[in-house]
């Protein structure tokens, strides 16, 4: 059996570490792409092949490696030629972390523990499809049967939020939490600007003529977000920048964008970096955490976008050669006020992972008792794999606290995700485990223990505030 109750822990150590310490603790999934539309209405799920495979752009990239078809990944093959087309590409993603994550998610939700490959992609199908029929498999139970107590949801600044009231006024036992991501006020270059503010004086009855009354708008925002639980900002760039403006140059550059003319790069630092400033200092006001993801290349291939649309598999990791200055100048500006709200960092390129690291620590002062304000955050996107998660921990360590560390996060749209807790858990488990066997840490169970549990939930817990969890 390849997925057993020891996948991955390569001595006793370590399966202890996981087994007493570790693999029972509650989830808390502070960052996600789920739909809370489908949590508050209790989707049942009736197909594995639209459970499994729809909205996941890694099975889709994989799947167009192997030659796949678009029609049986992301077009009007049936329910089977896609579940059969992604079975022929999971024989072949050997080394990539899909063919443990397949694996897990088969056996931790349907109790399938035999390799899928094309000779048992028909069995297993009729073995899913069977389970999913008999069992009243939901949005809801798969959170629940999860153990998971936190959601933090992606959302729209402009959303009403109809969801995730529904899902409290429910009484729901997990907290499934929005989170703020004004991605479309940010990027001021990009076509979707002028029409997304004219949309907000749309939604709020009051022309936004400069820089001044958008942030006035986010404000109000904002309020209405933590009114409804939340808690946490997101922000999606490619490259991350910074310039200093006076109040004057924003709304220059605020005017000559509503008028579609093109903004210099330096501009562009302009706006970027002062909305993130005034966003930053509304976060630490509403104690909020702030998350920065960069170093992305999207939409890279044109055809493929046209066919299928965004994030379905055609993004690619970014090489920005000034991050380090950028980053800090950002950090430092919202500093130099104590006005830094708590922040994580995720990066695409493994290779900017002691810079990041070391640009955490240059920001860790604070009188509020947070144990590493500014966090390395977990593996993402193309680091989201156990070699990976490993250089993540190693850098941290290196220049950090790997201690502190908030743990793991799906960043994901599908509900079978959660075994990714489980993945990290058991990879954490066995690094800790061969750094004692190597020496490098104390064979003190007390120690490790308390390491593994605070990263693996009570870290995420304290950073996040989120003390009504048991």
């Amino acid at each position: 059996m390849f997925i057993h109750e020891n996948f991955l822990l390569a001595n006793d150590l370590a399966k202890n570490l996981f087994h007493n310490y570790a693999e029972k603790l509650p989830i808390i999934d502070y960052h996600c792409h789920l739909e809370p539309q489908e949590i508050a209405e209790n989707v049942r799920f009736t197909s594995i092949t639209a459970l499994w495979l729809s909205g996941d752009h890694y099975k889709w990239r994989a799947m167009r490696a192997c030659g796949i078809p678009e029609k049986n990944i992301t077009d009007s093959g049936s329910d089977w030629e896609k579940f059969y087309a992604w079975a022929q590409t999971v024989e072949r993603s050997l080394g990539n972390p899909l063919y443990h994550w397949t694996h897990l998610e088969l056996k931790r939700y349907f109790g399938v523990t035999d390799l899928l490959n094309a000779e048992s992609a028909k069995q297993i199908y009729d073995a899913c499809n069977h389970y999913l029929a008999v069992h009243e498999v939901t949005a809801q139970s798969l959170i629940l049967d999860s153990n998971v107590k936190y959601i933090g949801t992606t959302d729209d600044i402009l959303s009403d939020l109809r969801y995730h009231k529904q899902i409290a006024a429910a009484g729901f036992p997990c907290t499934v939490a929005p989170s703020f991501r004004p991605d479309p006020v940010i990027a001021i270059e990009k076509v979707g600007f002028v029409p997304y503010i004219e949309k907000i004086s749309e939604f709020s009855g009051d022309i936004i003529s400069g820089f001044a009354d958008l942030v006035n708008f986010l404000d109000g925002r904002l309020a209405y977000f933590t009114a409804v639980g939340g808690r946490v900002s997101d922000h999606g760039f490619t490259a991350l920048v910074y310039a200093e403006a006076t109040p004057d140059e924003l709304d220059n550059i605020f005017q000559k964008a509503m008028a579609n003319q093109t903004l210099t790069n330096h501009e562009i630092a302009q706006w970027q970096g002062q909305i993130m400033v005034a966003l930053g200092k509304l976060y630490k006001r509403y104690d909020w955490v702030m998350q920065l993801h960069f170093g992305a290349v999207r939409i890279a291939n044109t055809r493929l976008f046209e066919l299928t649309g965004a994030d379905t598999g055609g993004d690619s990791i970014y090489d920005q050669a000034d991050l380090a200055i950028q980053l800090n100048r950002l950090l430092d500006a919202l500093d130099k006020t104590n006005e830094l709200p708590r922040t994580i960092i995720y990066n695409t390129n493994p290779a900017q992972n002691d810079m990041l690291v070391t640009t955490c620590a240059n920001f860790q002062m604070n009188d509020d008792g947070i144990k590493s304000r500014v966090q390395f955050g977990a593996g993402w996107w193309f680091n989201d794999t156990y070699r990976g998660m490993t250089r993540q921990m190693e850098s941290l360590a290196d220049n950090g606290l790997l201690m502190n560390f908030v743990g793991m996060l799906t960043d994901s749209r599908s509900f079978l995700s959660y075994s990714r807790h489980d993945y990290f858990r058991r990879i954490l488990a066995n690094y800790m485990a061969e750094k004692t066997e190597k020496g490098f840490y104390p064979d003190d169970e007390a120690l490790l223990k308390q390491m593994i549990q605070d990263i693996s939930f009570y870290n995420a817990k304290a950073y996040f505030k989120l003390d009504q969890l048991d």
